[in-house]
């Protein structure tokens, strides 16, 4: 373990508030690790230890390293965010460009019809269902937020722009699409019966969240089927260093004004399809109303279902992640485990 002494406060933070389960925190200063520990356990029984290598479904933080690869690629001449996507992908069938994609400006967020069950894990039907699907809105006019639609989208484009597949291009970030190994990741443990009761949300949420069904069949993460299939908006595995570390040293791997490019906000505003307010640069996600996981309006990063957070600071030049099994429903609003460690670190 690493617990820097100056960060010693954010360390029992975390172990404070961790609740069940288990969970990693990982923190990146001016580009070197100064917290790197772990608590609890892993298993859904309750009884393997969590381990220093020892992964987990970080869910739409999964998006935010799929954004640094397309930017990667733009780094490397590969990509241009501000083409027309059908350079890349004739078959889309909209006008819009990767930028618009990055920053859920598309108008692509969710798919009308029902899909069949499987579609989920099956890349071509995804791609193509998306392909034949009109707009909800005027690309570029307005956004709202591409749920699990980001990954195929941003995906595709990056598949044939680079000739590679997205776990291929994440992989070479720290993180797995799916889980190949070795061994095996932690088991995503279900919330706390929820205290608050549920809301009705819009049908485009509805869509978004829910088609293809397999996004809702119950303990679905911890499956073959998602474990083996590309779904980059939110099947990411990670340890909480590797993401700590790949967001703490991102100026070094974009270089400085790309970097400052790639944050830079593009959308603010009302949410189409999430309904509050909320604020994306190309791919990352930025301190919203829905999810303010920072004081800082610059800090960049993203959230992800049931707790996991992954974020920089580019201001104070740290980066944190908080990796955890045991999900926490917030429906909006910050998640209490990690409230308590951003206090800590910006007290």
């Amino acid at each position: 373990m690493i617990c820097d002494p100056a960060f010693r406060h954010v360390v029992e933070a975390f172990r404070e508030h961790v609740g069940g389960g288990g969970a990693a925190l990982a923190v990146v200063a001016r580009g070197e690790p100064v917290v790197d520990v772990w608590h609890g356990t892993r298993d859904e029984a309750g009884r393997v230890s969590w381990e220093r290598d020892t992964a987990v479904n970080v869910f739409s933080v999964s998006k935010a390293v799929l954004a640094t690869a397309a930017h990667v690629a733009v780094r490397d001449g590969l990509l241009d965010l501000d083409a027309p996507v059908r350079r890349y992908w004739p078959e889309l069938g909209i006008d819009t460009t990767t930028a618009d994609l990055l920053a859920h400006r598309s108008g692509l967020p969710a798919i009308r019809e029902p899909l069949p069950p499987g579609s989920l894990h099956d890349w071509g039907a995804m791609t193509a269902a998306l392909a034949a699907e009109r707009p909800w809105w005027e690309p570029g006019t307005r956004h709202g937020y591409h749920a699990v639609t980001f990954g195929w989208l941003v995906g595709e484009v990056l598949r044939r722009a680079t000739g590679r597949e997205p776990r291929d291009l994440v992989a070479d970030l720290g993180v797995q699409l799916g889980w190949r190994g070795p061994g095996e990741p932690a088991f995503v443990l279900p919330p706390e019966p929820a205290a608050a009761p549920p809301v009705v949300p819009p049908l485009i949420a509805v869509r978004a969240f829910t088609n293809p069904s397999d996004l809702v069949v119950p303990n679905a993460v911890n499956g073959a089927a998602w474990r083996a299939a590309q779904i980059p908006a939110a099947n990411g595995h990670a340890t909480a260093r590797a993401l700590a570390l790949l967001l703490g040293r991102l100026g070094g791997l974009l270089g400085r004004t790309a970097l400052a490019e790639a944050t830079a906000p593009r959308s603010e505003g009302h949410d189409e399809v999430l309904g509050g307010g909320t604020r994306f640069a190309a791919g990352y996600s930025l301190p919203n109303e829905l999810r303010p996981f920072a004081p800082n309006p610059r800090a960049f990063g993203h959230t992800g279902a049931g707790g996991a957070l992954a974020f920089a600071d580019p201001d104070l030049d740290v980066a944190v992640a908080f990796t955890p099994n045991r999900m926490v429903l917030t429906p909006s609003g910050p998640d209490p485990r990690w409230t308590a460690i951003t206090d800590a670190l910006y007290r």
